[in-house]
């Protein structure tokens, strides 16, 4: 699941009522989970932002932590707990133990579980159906290193005999979930969650993990000397390192040092001990302790340079109006300097939304909360300001990624060019016109290919009325295929037809189909091509709202264009399926129906006449 790095459309906080569904869904889905679990994982007065992914994956964070759950398709069906929130809540989920350590380097390398690989307890298998969650384990230390959904039912694993695929993982310790989320909601230090419980499990800096200097408290094979591996996966063992035993925050400080020596070490017996272990590394320390020495001076400096850094290099007027959250997430932390973790909780603003407002005042950037999601948009940006034309950007690799980002909008603007073509297929009525010229029934033909197959019959059969050119005559074969089920009965057939008509009622005798294409996609519908409709009605307080449909007939996904519109309008957005049919309904705040519009039209190509526009609001 999260094996390949993913780009977040968006990221923003959820309303009081999402909240509540949320915590419905989890409830729902892990009935062991006590009210005091659920408050655990989703403080009661915290706010959980939700980051929506491109592969349709939300991720639900508590605002300034670590990510709690992530939903597979966006829909609330298939969710699951991070393996942060199962250290805070370990008895959230049922457990596979692992026969033993060495199996975890499998797990952790992204390989599902299989059934050789897990410690039947002595009472035998427990109870469990295919697609139910659990959680997997290593022997000796508490903390779950992955999570997912069981394949098939105990009872089919054991008529299989315990073998092939227990668990497919959906996600696991140090995998991009792990890695890059961290990094985007400023995490920093190290965080040793529900401490009490877990005082001999180690939890690293997520800046270590990262950078592949600490060990794996989960892993299978752990490097003990100077982090080198070689190319079997063999450990190698050399000096005696320093390992400490991590507590809780409180009592970091006072934390002994223990010496160990491993030079004979085994590899059992280095993977039966890592759970108490943690390898250091001297000078990553050392830049650990300056980052925490900042001063709160020093962080609002910090925090000022890397903002008109953004501005100067990554952010252009065209991606304004601009949530606060993809400010701060795509843009202001990328510019911090390398090595520096960067907190808004640690400045003299503690809230991004606060600073924000600050610089506004200032006369730097324009902003501006909406009241529906209670997030700061950033409107515009000053660049007459003294501040912003008195500062010099410095050349670093972030002006190269923008550049990157730049092709990448402009490849995906030529990906949403748009070819709408209506074709026709033979039916019953005409398939002895296409015989007799030697035509496959089979194809798809334009309007003008079928008009050609009809005409060349005509010459063939010499059907042209000798006394008048534009007059076909019909022969049985043509006016059955024209005529014959759409006459009344007792009515007289046409003997001749024009031959300005010959074409389009040679054309409604035959089955429509469509073609959509767009970039290197394309689909082939049956049927005319339905236009995508517009709507603009009031609900309760005479507020207005815009609904969109039937987006999907263009290959437009409905996700990533809510996303979209909720930048380019500033406003609140949702996607909802359409109840009994097929395809999404597109709802966005306010009555923005003319400009919807607009924008489909230029941003998607679609033509004015797939386009059917409703205002309800102007009777």
């Amino acid at each position: 699941m999260f094996k390949k790095a993913v780009e977040a459309k968006s990221h923003q906080r959820l309303s009081g009522a999402d909240r509540k569904k949320l915590k419905r869904t989890v409830r729902d889905r892990f009935p062991a989970a006590s009210d005091a679990d659920i408050d655990a994982l989703f403080p009661p007065k915290a706010e959980i932002t939700v980051a929506k992914f491109q592969n349709r994956v939300h991720v639900y964070a508590v605002e300034g932590g670590f990510p709690m759950f992530f939903d597979v398709d966006g829909r609330g069906t298939e969710i699951y707990p991070t393996v942060f929130a199962l250290w805070k809540v370990p008895d959230l989920l049922p457990v596979f133990m692992l026969k033993g350590g060495e199996v975890s380097r499998f797990i952790i390398g992204g390989a599902d579980l299989m059934f050789p690989g897990i410690s039947v307890p002595v009472e035998g298998l427990p109870s469990f159906l295919a697609g139910e969650t659990w959680a997997v384990k290593v022997p000796g230390n508490p903390a779950p290193i992955a999570v997912g959904a069981t394949t098939m039912s105990s009872t089919e694993a054991l008529k299989a005999g315990l073998r092939g695929k227990a668990l497919r993982i959906t996600h696991h310790y140090h995998d991009i979930l792990w890695q890059v989320l961290l990094e985007v909601e400023s995490v920093e230090g190290h965080y040793v969650p529900n401490a009490g419980f877990f005082e001999d499990v180690v939890f690293e800096d997520p800046a270590l993990l990262q950078s592949g200097q600490a060990s794996d408290s989960c892993e299978g094979s752990t490097d003990v000397s100077n982090g080198q591996r070689n190319g079997d996966d063999n450990i190698e063992v050399g000096e005696n390192v320093d390992v400490t035993d991590v507590f809780d925050e409180a009592n970091h400080a006072s934390s002994s040092s223990k010496q160990i020596d491993v030079d004979n070490a085994t590899a059992e017996e280095i993977i039966g001990g890592v759970g108490d272990l943690k390898v250091t590394d001297n000078v990553l320390s050392e830049d650990l302790n300056v980052q925490h020495t900042l001063s709160t001076e020093d962080v609002d400096a910090l925090l000022d340079k890397c903002l008109l850094q953004a501005l100067h290099t990554t952010i252009k007027d065209k991606d304004l109006p601009m949530p606060g959250s993809t400010l701060w997430a795509n843009h202001v932390l990328p510019c911090r300097p390398s090595g520096i973790t960067l907190d808004i909780k640690k400045s003299s603003h503690k809230k991004l939304s606060k600073w924000l407002q600050a610089k506004s005042s200032m006369g730097l950037i324009s902003v501006k909360e909406d009241k529906y999601k209670k997030e700061v948009m950033l409107l515009s940006v000053n660049r007459n300001n003294v501040e912003y034309s008195s500062f010099k950007p410095e050349k670093r690799q972030v002006e190269k990624n923008d550049q990157i980002s730049d092709r990448a909008a402009n490849e995906s603007r030529s990906n949403k060019v748009l070819d709408v073509a209506e074709i026709y297929k033979p039916s019953v009525h005409v398939n002895p016109i296409f015989a007799s010229v030697g035509a496959d029934t089979g194809n798809l033909y334009s309007a003008s290919e079928a008009t050609d197959i009809v005409f060349k019959y005509v010459e063939k059969e010499n059907l042209v009325k000798p006394t008048d050119r534009s007059i076909v005559v019909l022969d049985p074969i043509l006016c059955d295929a024209l005529f014959k089920g759409a006459i009344k009965k007792g009515s007289r057939y046409p003997t001749e037809i024009h031959k300005k008509d010959l074409g389009a009622a040679f054309i409604s005798r035959m089955q429509p189909h469509h073609i959509v294409t767009r970039g290197s996609e394309s689909v082939v519908r049956k049927g005319a091509l339905k236009a995508i409709q517009i709507l603009t009605e009031r609900r309760q307080g005479n507020k207005k709202v815009t609904k969109l449909s039937g987006m999907e007939s263009f290959l437009i996904d409905a996700e990533a264009l809510a996303s979209e519109l909720q930048k380019k309008f500033a406003c609140s957005t949702s996607v909802t399926e359409l109840p009994g049919k097929k395809g999404h309904e597109v709802l966005v705040q306010g009555g923005v129906i003319d400009d919807l519009a607009k924008h489909l039209i230029e941003q998607y190509g679609i033509p004015k006449r797939y386009i059917e526009v409703l205002d309800k609001t102007r009777r």
